[in-house]
């Protein structure tokens, strides 16, 4: 198994004991660590003893205490709040997966479903919520005199390279945490989608075969791709931060984007552009054929 995911603690609440023990042994095959719930209620009661997981694997329909009861209770409590909760369902309707989204369910499982979607999907829910636990360990680490900061221009080409200006110009913010992961997101997606030229559906196959790292290295020294950067812009001024990223790729069809849809509920990624605007910033505007984005976070 991966580092990004070694030994990740993943909880699974299902009513039906043929499901438990099915989705616990994809996992446990898989190098996870499960613990099992057989509803709501159950699962509320062990989360307030131990609350240390990595992601949440949730069935909708369930006695006692329901999957959309749960996740409210989750989205109410600070420790619970960013743990990425995988919503599993037969009902597959636009409305139920809308609720859902709504609720904070970032991610849905459709039964019955593949085994590789499972995992692809378990592990992008995890590699979130560590890359986020990583950006506050690391955030809170950095000194504060990035504040001082009112202007500057960046140039990189790498992920490494991308999560390093994250921190920095995270640092550079009155709420570094809030900024941090939409901010990573969107340097990311210059990288991949944009010079790279990963196209969505790409990444989604990548992602199930676990690829996507390998074809990242694999693009970055490619001489088709390896002269490309991503500019960043920063300027402070006396009501905003403003984050101009620009790319060097063909551009894509970023409107769609702008709102997490159902359609892509199923998907093991897409939900960054949405995230940043949601989470991060106050504005994020994509710019012509969208390989340049503005993002704006309010100072008062």
């Amino acid at each position: 198994m991966s580092n990004p995911v070694e030994r990740a603690r993943i909880l699974i609440v299902d009513d039906e004991p043929f499901n438990l023990e099915i989705l616990g042994e994809h996992l446990l095959d898989e190098g996870y660590e499960v613990v099992t719930a057989d509803d709501g209620e159950a699962a509320w009661n062990l989360l307030t003893r131990d609350a240390a997981f990595d992601a949440i694997l949730l069935d909708r329909m369930m006695p006692r205490m329901d999957g959309m009861a749960l996740l409210a209770r989750l989205k109410q409590q600070a420790e619970f709040e960013h743990v990425p909760v995988i919503m599993q369902t037969a009902v597959g309707a636009a409305e139920n997966v809308r609720e859902g989204l709504a609720a904070g369910a970032y991610y849905y499982l459709i039964k019955p479903f593949q085994r590789d979607m499972l995992l692809a999907i378990v592990a992008a829910a995890v590699s979130f919520h560590r890359e986020k636990k990583q950006l506050e360990a690391q955030l809170s680490a950095q000194a504060s005199t990035y504040r001082l900061l009112k202007s500057g221009e960046f140039h990189f080409q790498t992920l490494d390279e991308a999560r390093q200006l994250t921190l920095l110009l995270s640092n550079a913010c009155p709420e570094p945490q809030r900024v941090a992961l939409g901010l990573s997101e969107l340097l990311v997606n210059a990288v991949e989608h944009g010079n790279l030229g990963i196209s969505y559906g790409e990444k989604t196959t990548l992602l199930q075969q676990g690829r996507w790292h390998d074809e990242v290295e694999s693009r970055l020294s490619h001489p088709d791709y390896h002269h490309r950067h991503v500019c960043v812009r920063f300027i402070r001024d006396n009501e905003h931060l403003h984050f101009e990223i620009e790319d060097q790729g063909a551009g894509f069809d970023w409107q769609p984007f702008l709102e997490f849809s159902p359609e892509r509920a199923f998907d093991p990624h897409g939900r960054g552009i949405s995230m940043a605007r949601m989470l991060s910033f106050d504005v994020v505007e994509y710019q012509g054929r969208g390989n340049r984005v503005i993002a704006r976070v309010k100072l008062h």
